[in-house]
């Protein structure tokens, strides 16, 4: 694949960029092994200064960056420029807490494990690898970044080949905000080169963002290594609508949650399962909503559905709802590519589903939703928990019993009540079954990458 930025509103080539050669690509490893002993010698007060630095840079830069991202993978523009000012959030949380999440921990005492005095301490691993995706630019390697390097460790970043020059800002975003060179760079290579990467020993770990095919790929070359990784795959998550919800407020989140990034997060809700008691209401509703929403230029303040990201992407979506319609599905909203240029397709609501299609257990990573009517809240759970993926989860209602009911039952890495699925810094982010393994944010985020080490004191 072509290192190139392609204009998906208009299919046109804008920029190509040259691969970094092995010469380079070893240069840059060595300056990320040189950084994390560097880092060593830093204090978190060091760190956080060079991080909030470096999103005062983003903030003020975010207007820039943000058209590169909209040019790049076709996002609106207010949606870019939101991720920005999300990533530089997401940059000051870490340099304000990272020194309290990796804070020594006592045994208050000791004298059970035979000692005068026991703790842990966390240390860094070293270089990281983050291999990431093209529909958060920024905010997918920024969630990495962030918590990597405040806890000492060195990042080297393989991002999407169609999103070079978002990869390219990050290059030098971190080191002009005052962190050691080679504490954080791109490496301009395709996904054929992952591997050898990964197997350098002078890189400690892995992370990646993306589909679950890569991500199996990279787990068993990690386990090979006996690598660390954090996996965050795809989703086809639930949002559950039970009698006693707010039906106006969850079909506005609804029509969020399916078409906020013209449709392609692995976070958002996909498969809309409503109790029969409403269904009719909130289908009629839903579909109305969708099929009002202006398609058009994504830097057009008026559009509110932009372009998918990749021609083929298109394609494949189109060939998910023409296999469901073809056995049987109704569409009630959308159901086809505009005409015009570009990487279209319409807000799409299919209902009437069953288990031959393809839509039911694949995720569609697109403006298109699938509709299900059930009869309780346990034939919500059968649906809700029938695909392989468990990513997050969205369930409505103000029963106070359901929400205990799904708490529990729902397999995915979260459940989100009265609400659609948000990543937000201060709270876990990452998934199960399918869609990986380890996580993402607060805490746990910035602890994957660092040594718990245990120290024993006579």
């Amino acid at each position: 694949m072509a290192i190139a930025t392609i204009n998906p509103a208009t299919g046109v080539t804008e920029k190509t960029f040259e691969p970094h050669d092995a010469q380079e690509v070893e240069r840059r490893i060595a300056l990320a092994d040189a950084a994390t002993r560097a880092m060593r010698t830093t204090s978190f007060d060091d760190r956080g200064r060079w991080m909030s630095a470096a999103a005062d840079l983003l903030e003020a830069e975010a207007d820039e960056i943000a058209r590169i991202m909209t040019a790049e993978m076709g996002k609106p523009l207010a949606q870019a420029k939101s991720e920005a000012l999300k990533c530089v959030k997401g940059m000051r949380f870490y340099a304000a807490h990272a020194a309290d999440f990796l804070a020594d921990e006592e045994l208050p005492d000791a004298t059970v494990v035979n000692a005068s005095r026991a703790w842990t301490v966390y240390q860094p691993l070293g270089a990281v690898l983050a291999v990431m995706p093209w529909n958060y630019p920024l905010w997918q390697v920024v969630r990495f970044a962030a918590p990597a390097l405040m806890a000492g460790n060195s990042g080297l970043l393989k991002h999407a080949s169609n999103v070079p020059q978002s990869a390219l800002y990050l290059d030098t975003l971190f080191t002009r905000g005052g962190f050691p060179e080679g504490a954080f760079s791109t490496l301009l290579i395709g996904s054929k080169e992952v591997a050898a990467i990964l197997q350098d020993p002078r890189v400690k770990a892995v992370t990646l963002t993306g589909s679950e095919p890569a991500g199996r790929e990279v787990a068993a070359n990690a386990g090979s290594q006996i690598k660390k990784a954090v996996l965050e795959l795809g989703g086809s998550d639930p949002f559950i609508v039970m009698p006693s919800a707010d039906i106006a407020k969850a079909v506005d989140a609804a029509v969020t949650a399916r078409v906020q990034n013209n449709g392609q997060s692995c976070i958002a809700g996909k498969r809309f399962i409503v109790h029969a008691d409403v269904y009719d209401q909130f289908a009629e509703l839903f579909a109305s909503k969708l099929s009002a929403l202006v398609i058009g230029d994504p830097m057009d303040a008026t559009t509110q559905v932009g372009p998918l990201a990749t021609e083929s992407g298109r394609d494949e979506l189109a060939e998910l709802v023409d296999d469901a319609v073809k056995h049987g599905a109704t569409i009630l909203a959308g159901g086809s590519a505009p005409d015009r240029a570009g990487w279209y397709y319409a807000p799409t609501l299919v209902a009437d589903l069953h288990e031959g299609m393809r839509l039911v257990m694949e995720e569609a990573f697109g403006p298109v939703a699938s509709l299900y009517r059930v009869g309780s809240r346990e034939e919500a759970v059968e649906i809700a928990n029938q695909t392989t993926f468990g990513l997050s989860s969205a369930v409505w209602t103000t029963d106070a019993d359901d929400e205990d009911f799904f708490i529990e039952a729902v397999d995915a890495g979260a459940v989100f009540i009265n609400g659609m699925t948000i990543s937000y810094p201060e709270l876990p982010f990452g998934g199960i079954k399918a869609s990986g393994y380890g996580r993402e944010l607060a805490a746990a985020g910035i602890r994957e990458f660092c040594n718990l080490k245990t120290v024993w004191k006579g």
